[in-house]
């Protein structure tokens, strides 16, 4: 099209606005077009509109848009190309199913249908009402390339047992036995630390968390190698729960049988959140928590455990009980209790526990140095040898009568062990209502901990068929807890730590789990009589060094931050750390999840869109906001690329980051400025809506309005590459009135090039009939 021809409100030489984004070298896509190759007739424009008025595509013409499930044949003959092929060729019938199929029809053209047959039909019938839409889908598939699809499928899959015990061999037996011994050495005396001097509930119900849980995960979980049981942070916050019901007064703090009942409402109220999670298929809010929060929250956890426990390890226990407010104050007056108050130690306590604290950190040390070049070095039961000579030293040094605190006689609040206990009775509606927030934070965040965990071990399929799943985690997490819960188990969750031991020593498969819990019922029933002389610095020096490791882990992450100039993150960190010692941890917790679902939210609502710019000397457009030098803008368009389905969550700012567009031809100018564009640059909006796969009821609404405007404003409207016309979002726009709006079908065009060509169209008709009424006032 010549200058001459074109109308003159589109010259390239008048710019009215002395700011005018337009550069000085304008698009040439819409000016290359002639006039008889831009002209078109209506029809002519229908067949650019969109994927709806293509024309018909033969049946044998398949393309990479073609459906796995598509029923007509490539070719004669039998076609294996494999999966992703058009069409696989069903399966020859089967002599019984013609049979049966021939037998029904018999029976139905003649006699009433028998007993068997009305069996089959109702079976056919349940099945149909009980399977979810994907289970439906996965049954035609299975269908289409002969595979045989059964309940039996479908109960394998969500009760991963069935699936792992028929591949089981005995040559795995030795490496899950010696497993599961190693763990047990390990971790059973940490079980009783737990229970006694972070839970604060009788040091049985520790070893409970061992006895039921693995066995249940076991059943039920999806990560063959990871090993369940008693963590820090969650025996930390259920000690926190106890002491909040022994400060309102609930009962006394010796009450060993109202610290078990607080205990198991709190373990099942966190249970019964992650199952409920798992069963609304909610896996995803693992990713809703920033690694920041977790890091921040872990090493809060580490500093707090780390100075709670060294009242105990210097043997101030006594002195802090007389102090008032010091047992159940904050991180920050226990610091301050026990820098105030050091004379007033037990000396042979103290020192039996910082020996004992320092003993296992070296050993620590030694075997993570040698590990790398002998691997045996990890069935070392460190911690074993140090808690079993400690009680030795106690019982034949007689420390009991010295001074020395030991655990004391082990046995159940109720005196029957493996008692049963429903913890959601009515009488325990008060504890309900206190437990709740801290319970549902302990439930996220054991699955935030055991998805670390699970995902860091299931790359490797030791077991053909299972496939780690979040929500299958979550079933499995929550059942585990839920059995904990009613015999007042401290919760349990996955362990990276342990679960990486249970890899190194041996273990193959979730036998190792059955193993560990078989053991420690043994030791419920048989051994608790030996555990009386263990002495409680030396269980709280083990603590300590799990504490240690827990904050030992932040300078990583913290010089991470440090060197990408992670601000943000570092002061979500610090944030989180200073409540939690300064205050308490349920408020460093509530302050870190309302600071990160705020981010999250931010993220979620901040509408994505985009200007496009024509990169010179070809047809494709760029986010012209990256480098605008480089690309060129084409006159009296504005081109919007939207990426995201737009719902109530992003629309909401979507006008406000439009008309910035407009005005500045840049979402990143200030409100302040003057306009920058003129009205003539936005004659014609293009949307890019390729990205726009979905659309609820308030982003149409939206949509809907901003089309509207531009309407009124004289302003042409264009959609390039929409979705299908079949899909949801094409319904949406045909309702509410979208499609008419801005002129009909032919709107929705292939490409932005194409919206490009019928604007040109458009405003060379425009400038044509004005010169026609010109031609005929004059």
């Amino acid at each position: 099209m010549s200058s001459s021809s074109r109308p003159p409100s589109i010259n390239a030489g008048s710019r009215p606005y002395p700011h005018d984004h337009a550069p000085l070298t304008p698009s040439g896509l819409r000016q290359s077009r002639t006039v008889s190759s831009s002209s078109m007739s209506d029809d002519a424009t229908e067949d650019v509109a969109g994927p709806s008025t293509r024309r018909e595509r033969p049946i044998d013409e398949i393309t990479e848009n073609t459906s796995l499930l598509h029923h007509e044949s490539v070719h004669d003959g039998d076609c294996h190309h494999g999966t992703f092929s058009p069409r696989v060729s069903s399966p020859p019938p089967r002599t019984a199913n013609l049979d049966s199929e021939t037998g029904s029809t018999a029976e139905s053209e003649g006699s009433a249908p028998t007993s068997e047959t009305q069996l089959k039909n109702w079976r056919r019938a349940f099945s149909s009402r009980v399977k979810s839409k994907k289970m439906t889908d996965s049954s035609t598939l299975a269908h289409q390339h002969g595979v045989k699809d059964s309940w039996k499928m479908y109960l394998f899959y969500y009760v991963p047992f069935f699936t792992w015990i028929r591949q089981y061999r005995w040559s795995w037996l030795k490496g899950d036995i010696t497993a599961a011994i190693t763990i047990a050495s390990m971790y059973l005396p940490m079980a009783l630390s737990y229970a006694d001097n972070l839970a604060h509930v009788p040091p049985i119900n520790g070893l409970y968390a061992f006895a039921i849980n693995p066995f249940i995960y076991a059943l039920l979980g999806s990560c063959p190698l990871m090993v369940v049981g008693p963590e820090a942070a969650g025996s930390l916050l259920i000690g926190s729960i106890v002491k909040n019901s022994i400060d309102l007064g609930r009962g006394e703090e010796d009450n060993a049988v109202l610290q078990a009942n607080v205990a198991g409402v709190a373990v099942g109220i966190a249970g019964a959140t992650v199952f409920l999670m798992g069963v609304f298929r909610l896996g995803f809010l693992d990713s809703v928590l920033s690694r920041p929060f977790l890091r921040g929250f872990i090493s809060a956890i580490g500093v707090v455990i780390f100075i709670d426990q060294l009242i105990p390890v210097l043997g101030l226990h006594h002195a802090a009980t007389s102090a008032p407010g010091v047992t159940h104050g904050s991180t920050v007056e226990k610091l301050e209790f026990v820098l105030t108050h050091l004379s007033d130690r037990h000396q042979l306590t103290a020192i039996i526990g910082i020996v004992a604290f320092a003993v296992i950190m070296v050993l620590r040390e030694i075997k993570r140095r040698l590990q790398p070049r002998y691997p045996s070095v990890a069935y070392f039961p460190d911690r074993l040898i140090v808690v079993v000579l400690s009680a030795v030293f106690a019982w034949s040094l007689d420390w009991e009568n010295k001074g020395v605190a030991v655990l004391g006689k082990v046995e159940a609040a109720s005196g029957h062990i493996f008692a049963f206990r429903n913890p959601f009775q009515l009488s325990h509606m008060n504890h309900i209502r206190d437990a709740m927030g801290t319970s549902f934070l302990i439930g996220m965040l054991g699955f935030f901990e055991s998805s670390v965990a699970a995902k860091s071990l299931g790359g490797e399929e030791i077991v053909e068929g299972m496939q780690l799943s979040p929500n299958r985690e979550l079933v499995a997490l929550g059942a585990a807890n839920l059995c904990g819960a009613c015999f007042m188990a401290i919760p349990a969750f996955g362990g990276y730590g342990r679960s990486k031991v249970n890899k190194s020593t041996g273990g193959k498969s979730p036998m190792s789990s059955i193993i560990l819990s078989i053991i420690t019922v043994i030791c419920i029933v048989f051994l608790l009589p030996w555990f009386y002389y263990l002495p409680k610095p030396v269980l709280s020096a083990l603590i300590m060094a799990v504490a240690w490791s827990l904050i030992e882990e932040a300078p990583h992450d913290i010089s991470f931050f440090v060197r990408i100039k992670g601000w943000t993150e570092l002061a979500l960190m610090a944030v989180i750390l200073a409540v939690t010692v300064f205050f308490s941890l349920n408020l460093g917790i509530a302050i870190g999840i309302g600071l990160s679902l705020l981010q999250v939210i931010r993220h979620a609502t901040r509408p994505r869109i985009q200007i496009l710019g024509r990169i010179p000397s070809s047809d494709r457009f760029a986010n012209a906001e990256e480098h605008p030098q480089d690309l060129e803008f084409v006159e009296g368009c504005l081109i919007v690329k939207i990426p995201e389905p737009l719902t109530f969550a992003n629309t909401g700012e979507l006008k406000n980051r439009l008309r910035r567009l407009e005005l500045y031809g840049t979402g990143n100018a200030h409100p302040a400025l003057p306009r920058l564009r003129s009205q003539a640059s936005n004659r014609n909006i293009i949307f890019d809506i390729h990205g726009v796969t979905s659309m609820d009821g308030s982003g149409t609404q939206v949509l809907e309005e901003i089309v509207r405007s531009y309407r009124d404003r004289g302003v042409r409207v264009f959609f390039s590459r929409p979705v299908n016309r079949q899909s949801k979002v094409w319904e949406l726009m045909e309702r509410s009135g979208i499609v008419e709006l801005v002129g009909g079908k032919n709107r929705f065009v292939d490409d932005v090039k194409d919206a490009l060509r019928m604007t040109e169209v458009e405003d060379f008709e425009g400038a044509g009939a004005c010169a026609a009424a010109s031609d005929e006032l004059s």
